[in-house]
């Protein structure tokens, strides 16, 4: 079933406090890897779905940072999507490979730890795409956290030449050339089915995924009558200085607990 945990083995936690695991689940009849980072203490913690960047060994996931949100009292789990880290399949760039994000959402509800009606999703960069793509898909998502997110998949073909190889290798083609394809991984087109509350943080010098993302996403939400917070960032890129960095985590993970529970 997705979402199931077929294997797992301790990984090393630069945390006392937290554990660790490499873990091997199940997406639509694939074996995918991830990790899973959690409080010792035994208790009933929120589930925290962390859909990274990138594709393949750009926008790896990196342990010091799930560990520092399970810190903060969430079990955390990180698809490393399809293809990746031993896992079966290929990536998809938001195309398929969103039913792993799906399987994630499933595998955190399920997890002993995890309080059912209390699991939030974040997604920095593509993984913002993800994000909103599986909360639009799974039922009973808390809350959607978009960092630095793409919200337009043909808007990052354009803004972005370094990617438009990869893109048309991975989507098929241009946007010129099958704009459904960009459609379907666009979730701007899709929000309509949305009810997680959403919050959106964006550095307004991004220049991997730029400001306009956000302005569309806070824009078509708010046009639909959707709940949206945007924490914008004046000064910041695509990557967030080390302190600031922290003190947004501390906010993001507060504004979390604070939405009513599923």
């Amino acid at each position: 079933m997705d979402g199931d945990i077929i294997d797992q083995y301790r990984f090393p936690s630069p945390h006392p406090g937290i554990d660790v695991f490499f873990v091997t689940y199940m997406s639509q009849g694939l074996k995918v890897k991830g990790f899973l980072a959690a409080p010792k203490r035994k208790g009933v913690y929120d589930g925290f779905l962390y859909l990274r960047g990138g594709i393949k060994n750009v926008g790896q996931v990196r342990v010091p940072r799930l560990v520092q949100f399970a810190s903060h009292g969430f079990v955390v789990f990180a698809p490393l999507y399809r293809g990746n880290g031993g896992g079966e399949g290929n990536e998809d760039f938001a195309g398929d490979d969103r039913y792993d994000a799906l399987a994630g959402f499933y595998l955190l509800r399920r997890h002993p730890l995890v309080h059912p009606g209390r699991v939030h999703m974040f997604g920095f960069s593509r993984g913002g795409a993800m994000a909103l793509h599986a909360a639009l898909m799974a039922e009973g998502v808390c809350s959607v956290a978009v960092w630095g997110g793409v919200a337009d998949m043909e808007l990052t073909y354009w803004e972005r030449p370094d990617l438009r190889r990869m893109m048309k290798r991975v989507i098929g083609g241009t946007p010129n050339k099958c704009p459904e394809r960009y459609r379907h991984r666009t979730p701007l087109y899709h929000l309509e089915r949305l009810k997680a509350p959403v919050l959106i943080i964006h550095g307004e010098r991004d220049e991997n995924v730029s400001i306009e993302h956000a302005w569309r996403l806070e824009r078509r939400l708010k046009q639909l009558g959707k709940p949206v917070t945007a924490w914008y960032f004046p000064e910041f890129t695509h990557y967030f200085p080390p302190q600031a960095n922290r003190e947004t985590v501390q906010r993001l993970t507060e504004w979390m607990k604070q939405q009513p529970t599923v």
